[in-house]
């Protein structure tokens, strides 16, 4: 056993990576969306990917998780490569993690209930009553036990967040991905979503990578952050170091600075408002 004690966040320093992303480079066509982004995600520790809208999170996300491949470079889970990956070989590699969407991606014409068993029902042999059971037991871990029967047009925006956690919980996955886990909510249903993290985190011991744009969720529950700007990262480091940086972009973005335009711009900007309001 490693001589290495936990840190404060309970992984250890030595930990091996769950993820590591080696000079990985996207393209839309001829457009350069992210270039020569490396970073790695160590066992059992919450990984924060933060940035302004449109800086390439979710596009690095896209590719993490298979869905796009890159242009350039690697990402692999646990060892793997996911780029490289066949069809069925991929197909293995994504049952080891869950990914909860943005906007949740849950299928409306399911019930609650039905939309959690589909993972089970389509990659295990378990017979229908057992899948029951793990269904009503992954909505008890997000605190959604009893609403089974519910269609998704029938709950609120934090209980499809809570939803979308079930099912990516579904085949028991050692990595979580989450895109946006607080956007829409308001604060209380956020910090909820938060503290459900932080139970996986401590109860199971998951590795969690999260993509969000908001700092105070992931000040909250990332053990180290990294941030992306113009498709690179910029920043990445625990708390006390990612926070101690001082490029001017993650400088602007922790004190919340607005972008700053010209003189000509701003004053062409005011004057335009004046001419409005002055509107009979």
């Amino acid at each position: 056993m490693s001589g290495e004690t936990p840190n404060a966040s309970g992984e250890r320093p030595d930990a091996p990576a769950a993820i590591k992303i080696e000079h990985l480079e996207a393209r839309y066509g001829d457009k350069v969306i992210l270039h020569d982004v490396s970073c790695e995600v160590r066992r059992g520790e919450v990984f924060a990917i933060v940035g302004g809208s449109g800086c390439g999170k979710t596009t690095l996300l896209r590719h993490m998780i298979g869905l796009l491949r890159p242009a350039a470079g690697r990402v692999l889970i646990e060892g793997d490569d996911v780029a490289a990956a066949d069809e069925e070989q991929l197909q293995r590699i994504q049952q080891r993690f869950g990914v909860s969407f943005q906007a949740g991606a849950l299928f409306g014409s399911l019930t609650l209930g039905q939309n959690i068993a589909l993972p089970l029902e389509e990659y295990t042999n378990l017979p229908p009553d057992m899948i029951a059971l793990l269904v009503r037991m992954k909505l008890a871990m997000v605190h959604l036990d009893g609403f089974e029967e519910f269609m998704v047009s029938e709950l609120s925006g934090g209980m499809k967040k809570r939803a979308a956690l079930a099912r990516a919980l579904a085949l028991d996955p050692r990595i979580l991905f989450f895109d946006e886990p607080s956007a829409g909510l308001d604060p209380i249903v956020a910090a909820g979503i938060d503290e459900l993290i932080l139970f996986l985190k401590r109860a199971f011991g998951m590795t969690v990578l999260v993509v969000t744009h908001a700092m105070e969720s992931a000040v909250r529950i990332a053990d180290r952050l990294a941030m992306l700007h113009e498709g690179g990262l910029i920043a990445v480091g625990d708390r006390e170091h990612f926070f101690a940086a001082d490029h001017p972009r993650l400088r602007q973005f922790l004190d919340r600075q607005p972008e700053r335009v010209s003189g000509d711009t701003a004053e062409g900007f005011a004057a335009s408002f004046l001419r409005w309001i002055d509107q009979p």
